[in-house]
């Protein structure tokens, strides 16, 4: 394993490794997509190196060579087993028990612990405890997207490290130089959905999420239309990702909002939606927009914070609010 480096990480790598003394916790932290693990998987070579260089770890000692193939014994990873789950109180105590023993290698020992935000509040307690006191030569490296879901306590034990998105020339040269078999055009359009992240729209881009936008665009058209129902749409999107999806109908309801402002075509967002937009935007009242994007924002934290919400119940519930938006006069 060779952990990847990022060009728009260089001034985050000079912060982290140039520190006279190196932490016992650090949380990075910044949007999703930002390469937060690229990040730490680097930080955590270097760190456990045993003749680390000034821009990485040498590639050449036992420690170096036990990183590489994914058999270091001081390398720890806290995460839920399943994409979606929290990260229980027992995954904790288990993790505490191993770093309790003395470094294989000798050197330090490192823990990986990602999202951050998905500890439930027992094993954050129960992990407060390790980040106070931790055994000689241990390093905490948590990883959020959502840092403010953490508790005060779990933040206030950790060197905050911000892991901002690239600028926008260097996030579409990163992007162009991994997917160059496709087009510029789709390339931007990757981009804009990801919110600048070129990791993510990368990830998006072998996921096929232009084809499933668009399968979501023509479903919301054929609502207007009657042709299909809420029910059925909820059902047609129950393998899409929940939390994407509100986020795309919140940014409607925004962009509907300030059109009804402006009457600028470009506050419309990606042309794909504009002539919906256009439409509802003459027919929904600013309250009722307003509404529905507190409503789907509020959904969309509580899916976040893995609240229990039956997707299709969720999606169907937020489909009526938005044909209704075509019922209202202004």
């Amino acid at each position: 394993m060779v952990a990847e480096y990022l060009p728009w990480h260089q001034p985050l790598w000079e912060a982290l490794s140039g520190r006279a003394e190196q932490a016992h916790a650090y949380l990075l932290h910044g949007p999703a997509g930002s390469g937060k693990r690229a990040l730490a998987e680097r930080f955590a070579a270097w760190l456990l190196c045993c003749q680390p260089q000034v821009e990485q770890a040498c590639g050449n000692c036992s420690s170096c060579r036990l990183y590489q193939a994914e058999t270091h014994p001081d390398l720890f990873y806290l995460q839920p087993e399943e994409p979606g789950k929290a990260i229980l109180i027992g995954h904790v105590r288990d993790l505490v028990g191993s770093i309790q023993q003395t470094a294989q290698q000798g050197g330090r020992k490192v823990i990986i612990l990602e999202p951050a935000e998905v500890m439930t509040t027992e094993s954050a307690n129960a992990l407060l405890k390790s980040l106070e006191e931790p055994g000689p030569g241990t390093v905490f490296l948590l990883l959020s997207d959502q840092p403010s879901f953490l508790l005060p306590t779990i933040k206030s034990r950790c060197v905050l490290q911000a892991c901002p998105l690239p600028p926008a020339d260097m996030a579409t040269q990163w992007l162009a130089e991994k997917l160059p078999e496709t087009c510029s055009e789709e390339r931007d359009t990757l981009l804009q959905l990801a919110s600048g992240s070129p990791l993510l729209a990368l990830e998006y881009a072998r996921d096929g999420l232009l084809r499933q936008r668009a399968e979501v665009v023509e479903g919301v058209k054929q609502l207007l239309k009657r042709q299909s129902s809420a029910s059925e749409l909820a059902t047609r999107w129950a393998k899409l990702p929940a939390v994407l999806l509100l986020e795309w109908f919140a940014d409607w309801c925004q962009a509907a909002l300030r059109y009804q402002l402006t009457q600028n075509e470009e506050d419309l967002g990606l042309a794909d939606m504009q002539p919906v937009l256009k439409y509802l935007s003459g027919l929904a009242s600013a309250d009722a927009l307003l509404q529905l994007h507190d409503w789907i924002l509020e959904r969309r934290v509580k899916l976040l914070r893995r609240a229990p919400l039956r997707q299709d119940l969720l999606l169907e519930s937020m489909l009526g609010q938005w044909l209704a938006l075509a019922q209202r006069k202004r």
